[in-house]
């Protein structure tokens, strides 16, 4: 069978791609590539790679391409199942024969409710890496001979035993051929990357046991798995000598650093490409190899600091104190790497004072610049499960009419409401201090480009806030 591998149409400016860790529309336009998809595209003849929001395709246009095949592979959210499953029935109406897959953390957790959900529109739930479980489909194997999957079959949900998750990572093709044969990689822009840049990973799965986290509690699980350095190198020079367009390169792996001996091997083989590059860290990377990948090329890390609040971060078993990252962020300062850093609103013990504390910490960062981020309760990690036993979660529905992202979480000392505004506060905060528009303002003096991506950069973020104060109307 000829598969055709689809991140399917949603909003405008949706950051969903199967590489994404934030499934919603940004305040500035970001766009993570869609690397799960594109593995099992690259060891499969006659495949195809559609990322709909990317290229701009409604679904009327990517219903007249599933045409040419005779499966579709769809990455699916918790957020966007719905929406996803309606995609597969009006693809099925167009080529009735066609197989449609869902793939991704929510039908591995949930997949009986989630071929149920469909009502016929969904064939097959494949159910954590789905690098093989296609493949085997595509070459004709009987669906109850290929593990990792589900199905109904006589009004009976079939599933077959689990499949392990893949140790030798080696074995799998590279994921930039695809992006060159299949994507526009001059569209992939994340604000605080050079672009166009292109990410790949060079492992699997994160050790860390923070209890928000999606991907390592759902679906690459807590144990990292490393392609080998040479093979990591391997793919950086044939992007290099391949994609000339791109000015720099994601590890887009969950912990880059998280092995330490990994990730200096892997800097000293790229470090004679010159290349300028970044990566996601932990903030309690210790200096040397901080500076070991400062000299290889590292220019920028993105990091989780979620709060301030040291009980909060006790709370969410993150790992880092915050000391260590203070450390950490003095670091790379004092080695020239910028930051960008993530923090989450409303997780486990926020109170109006952890929300004060936690804006306060980050201006005293004084990081490079910040992502604020509601806190999501995602089915299979153990933030969901206190959630419920709790009686925390007020909605199911994760986004607003725009693809916005909505708090669906209210304690009882503290509302959804004010958990939702803490994040504009966050923003106005941070961003309209007046050391950080002193130095934006120094950077546009100097660099004309820096000038023209800040105001577009600028005006897209005025125009996110007043959709989102449209949207907390559904608070009151």
């Amino acid at each position: 069978m000829k598969p055709l591998f689809l991140n399917p149409p949603t909003f405008e400016d949706f950051d969903g791609g199967a590489g994404a860790r934030y499934q919603a529309s940004r305040e500035v336009t970001s766009f993570w590539y869609p690397t799960w998809l594109c593995y099992p595209a690259a060891m499969i003849e006659g495949s195809r790679v559609v990322d709909a929001t990317v290229q701009k395709l409604d679904l009327e246009q990517c219903l007249e391409i599933a045409k040419a095949f005779d499966m579709v592979v769809m990455y699916t959210s918790t957020p966007t199942l719905m929406i996803d499953i309606e995609t597969a029935r009006r693809i099925k109406e167009v080529k009735p024969g066609i197989v449609t897959v869902l793939t991704g953390p929510h039908v591995t957790i949930l997949p009986e409710e989630s071929l149920r959900a469909g009502n016929g529109a969904i064939d097959i739930v494949c159910r954590g890496e789905f690098d093989y479980s296609t493949k085997e489909l595509c070459e004709g194997r009987e669906w109850n001979r290929v593990d990792g999957i589900s199905f109904i079959k006589d009004e009976q949900i079939i599933h077959t035993a689990d499949r392990p998750p893949i140790t030798d990572l080696d074995a799998l093709p590279f994921v930039s051929p695809i992006y060159k044969r299949d994507l526009p990689v001059s569209e992939y822009i994340i604000p605080h990357f050079k672009n166009p840049y292109v990410s790949i990973y060079t492992s699997r799965g994160c050790p860390a046991r923070c209890i928000f986290c999606l991907w390592p509690q759902t679906f690459s699980g807590q144990k990292m798995r490393t392609r080998s350095p040479q093979n990591v190198f391997e793919e950086v020079k044939w992007i290099n000598d391949n994609i000339p367009e791109m000015r720099e390169l994601s590890f887009d792996d969950d912990t880059f650093s998280a092995d330490k001996k990994h990730a200096r091997a892997v800097s000293e083989l790229i470090k004679p490409l010159g290349l300028s590059w970044v990566i996601n860290a932990r903030a309690n990377c210790d200096y040397e190899t901080l500076k070991v990948m400062r000299e290889a090329g590292l220019r920028h890390v993105v990091v989780g600091y979620e709060s301030g609040s040291e009980q909060i971060l006790k709370n969410i078993k993150k790992g880092v104190t915050r000391a260590q990252a203070t450390q950490f962020t003095k670091d790379c300062k004092k080695l020239g790497i910028s930051i960008h850093g993530a923090f989450i609103m409303g997780l486990p013990g926020e109170t109006r004072e952890t929300i004060r504390d936690t804006i306060e910490y980050a201006k005293q960062l004084d990081l490079d610049s910040i992502q604020a981020s509601l806190a999501s309760p995602y089915p299979g990690t153990e933030f969901y499960k206190l959630c419920q036993e709790n009686g925390w979660i007020s909605s199911n529905n994760f986004l607003d009419e725009s693809g916005h992202q909505k708090c669906v979480i209210n304690y009882p000392h503290l509302s959804n409401t004010e958990i939702f505004n803490s994040v504009e506060e966050f923003y106005d905060k941070f961003y309209f201090r007046p050391k950080y528009i002193l130095r934006s303002i120094g950077r546009m003096i100097v660099d004309g480009d820096e000038r023209r991506k800040l105001i577009k950069e600028g005006k897209q973020y005025l125009a996110y806030m007043k959709k989102r104060k449209e949207s907390s109307a559904d608070y009151k």
